[in-house]
């Protein structure tokens, strides 16, 4: 223990690992997973096409076919390249290591997305977690004194936001780029679920990136993120990128599901419609605060000090949501929901009525 504590740094030491809980059994409704399997034709044509994949033979290193099919439907131009990840997590990764100067500061508001503090600390960067308002918007104010303070060479804005489910005012994000004498990544992990786009940040501000993911879509499985932006950027990461880091089976199983992504998109449309009768009746149950959501999850808030006792009481029903009290100041007595299909989300339901309406855990 003695070795261990010597050699790796203080500040690992201090961390906790990313809490991943078991889901054995249960009605999972904590990751912002499509809770949707394919079609039973479209799983036997996948694994058809899985069988003649040369697993023997390193995948293909730059994936050019996937990125090709992926701006394609994502309607990115010429002007821009894509560069994948394992997951977004990897991509945050290689643009945290990127600006990993001494000194160097990543910057984001909070409560947001965790891995933006965890990989800052993984690669020795300074973090700068700026407190939303209480309406869980972007505090301008606040922003523009921390960019002027700290010149951060990284600024993450998640649109919608992880965990609060909410769009941030265009101006307010649109002041925030123009203070930033960094690089301004717009997360878009739920851009399935909103209508809101902002590729079109890419044509205005040559500092600006949209990252997205397929995991929210149906393909959480696959792990596989993209960073879509001007290729002067572009260029400068893929010399960190490992080789090979999109696997052959990964690769085939996208380009499957992109040739066939209408039916993803179909499921996301159902997501968004069940998303607006879960919030409405979550918001019959007394006491119970829903916020606005553009996002495959709802963020609620107990009655003080129920929080926990109804996380509790929801896994003893079999359901497992995500418990965000104590993680934050503004996340007090707050739950997070991921939208299911209409039937889970109607189970969810009448457990929490149940549990709420006894005031204790049945």
């Amino acid at each position: 223990m003695s070795r261990v504590k010597k050699l790796i740094r203080q500040e690992i030491l201090d961390l906790t690992a990313y809490p991943v809980p078991s889901a054995e059994g249960m009605l999972k409704l904590d990751a912002m997973e499509n809770p949707y399997m394919w079609p039973a034709v479209a799983r036997e044509a996948w694994a058809d096409l899985l069988k003649d994949v040369p697993i023997n033979r390193y995948p293909d290193a730059g994936a050019q076919q996937l990125k090709d099919a992926l701006k394609a439907e994502m309607g990115v131009n010429d002007n821009y390249d894509i560069l994948l990840g394992n997951g977004s997590d990897e991509i945050i990764q290689m643009l945290a290591m990127a600006v990993a100067k001494p000194g160097a500061t990543i910057l984001a508001p909070e409560p947001g997305f965790v891995m933006y503090k965890m990989i800052a600390t993984f690669c020795g960067l300074n973090y700068v977690g700026v407190p939303l308002t209480d309406e869980f918007e972007l505090d301008e104010a606040a922003m523009l004194e921390a960019i002027n303070e700290h010149e951060p060479e990284l600024i993450f804005l998640a649109q919608p936001n992880n965990p609060t489910g909410n769009l941030w005012d265009e101006n307010i994000v649109t002041n925030v780029i123009e203070a930033s004498q960094g690089l301004v990544i717009l997360d878009e992990a739920y851009t399935a679920f909103t209508d809101a786009d902002h590729l079109f940040l890419l044509e205005k501000y040559d500092h600006v990136l949209v990252m997205r993911t397929l995991s929210k879509v149906g393909l959480a499985g696959l792990r596989l993120g993209l960073l879509i932006g001007s290729k002067q950027w572009l260029s400068e990461l893929e010399k960190i990128r490992m080789p090979y880091n999109i696997n052959s089976l990964t690769q085939a199983s996208a380009l499957f599901a992109l040739e066939h992504f209408d039916m993803l998109i179909m499921q996301t449309e159902q997501l968004r419609i069940d998303r607006v009768v879960l919030m409405k009746d979550l918001c019959t149950i007394q006491g119970l605060q829903v916020f606005p959501s553009e996002a495959n999850f709802v963020l609620v808030r107990t009655p003080d000090g129920m929080a926990r006792h109804w996380f509790e009481g929801l896994k003893e029903k079999g359901i497992l949501i995500k418990c965000l009290d104590g993680g934050h100041l503004l996340l007090k007595n707050c739950l997070r929901i991921t939208v299911g299909t209409t039937e889970q989300n109607d189970k969810l339901y009448q457990a929490l009525k149940v549990i709420s309406d006894s005031g204790s855990i049945q």
